[in-house]
């Protein structure tokens, strides 16, 4: 049985303009997307600046959202850390807090050796909660190719995959070497994930664009293919910053347009330019826009 089916929001982190933590905004922000239908929440990823946060400011993320989700949705947590010890020790923190499961890149200081990928993904296994294994190959040192995955499945609570290559043509190895739960985790691959039969999709637009998101998801894995592509096509434009170096600066910029403002990024994620500003406002519109009044480009 899918333990973290649908859409899963990796969700941003509010800042006052002083850069402290505004949690009353992250409670809202949390609330506001479980009343908006989302599936589940993830919290301090990449996209929560995790990088930036202290040990206390990052424990109270994960505390707050675990609060306001209040078992209405999974919460999936961040774990990554610049060691295995680390990392593990955020694993059971997520399971002291109630988390439903953990988000886990490999190690990501060096680039480790297969051996010692495993050994980063038992140990974390140890405390005994579910986890999705994080490939960003982008980003960091290690590519969890679908023959890796094949051996880190064998691991009793790897559970499941966040794929993020940008090989669409992965979900068709994964599938066909292992047993995992295959949640893509760039945005504009997300109809074609879930055509191809992807459980999840772990979103970073739909922080602004939950309903839209869950929607064009949803009429993918139906295989609804001229109802999903009229819908995606109009948000692939915005899509396209999810994959992007500047995705949380593009993201809380977007929150911003849509009305819900939550500050600006943390050091050394410095503002968008003007033109990048205004790139990300004509695709933010153009993804509004009616339906009908949408064009080709």
């Amino acid at each position: 049985m899918n333990r973290f089916n649908g859409v899963y929001v990796a969700i941003v982190t509010p800042f006052h303009a002083n850069q402290d933590i505004d949690e009353q905004g992250l409670r809202e922000h949390v609330d506001w997307l479980i009343q908006e239908g989302v599936d589940g929440i993830v919290p301090t990823g990449s996209v929560g600046e995790y990088a930036s946060l202290s040990p206390a400011e990052r424990a109270s993320v994960v505390e707050t959202v675990v609060d306001v989700a209040n078992g209405r949705v999974p919460v999936v947590v961040g774990s990554a850390a610049p060691s295995t010890r680390q990392a593990a020790e955020w694993v059971a923190h997520a399971k002291k807090a109630g988390a439903a499961g953990v988000m886990a890149l490999p190690p990501i200081n060096y680039r480790p050796n297969e051996e010692e990928i495993i050994a980063h993904y038992e140990r974390l296994s140890e405390v005994g909660l579910p986890i999705i294994a994080y490939n960003n190959p982008h980003d960091y040192p290690t590519d969890l190719t679908p023959e890796l995955l094949r051996k880190l499945s064998a691991i009793e609570n790897v559970v499941g995959v966040k794929e993020f290559s940008g090989d669409i043509r992965r979900i068709h190895d994964i599938r066909r070497l292992t047993d995992l739960e295959i949640m893509i985790g760039v945005d504009d691959l997300a109809m074609e994930g879930g055509l191809l039969g992807a459980t999840g999709w772990i979103a970073g637009l739909a922080n602004a664009l939950p309903r839209e998101s869950k929607s064009v998801f949803k009429l993918a894995q139906e295989g609804k293919l001229t109802e999903a592509l009229a819908q995606y096509s109009k948000l692939l434009p915005l899509f396209h910053w999810d994959s992007s170096p500047r995705l949380v600066q593009a993201i809380k910029y977007v929150m911003g347009l849509a009305g819900r403002p939550v500050g600006d990024t943390r050091p050394p994620r410095l503002a968008l330019t003007a033109e990048e500003k205004r790139q990300i406002r004509e695709a933010y519109e153009y993804a509004k826009a009616p339906l009908a009044s949408a064009g080709r480009e």
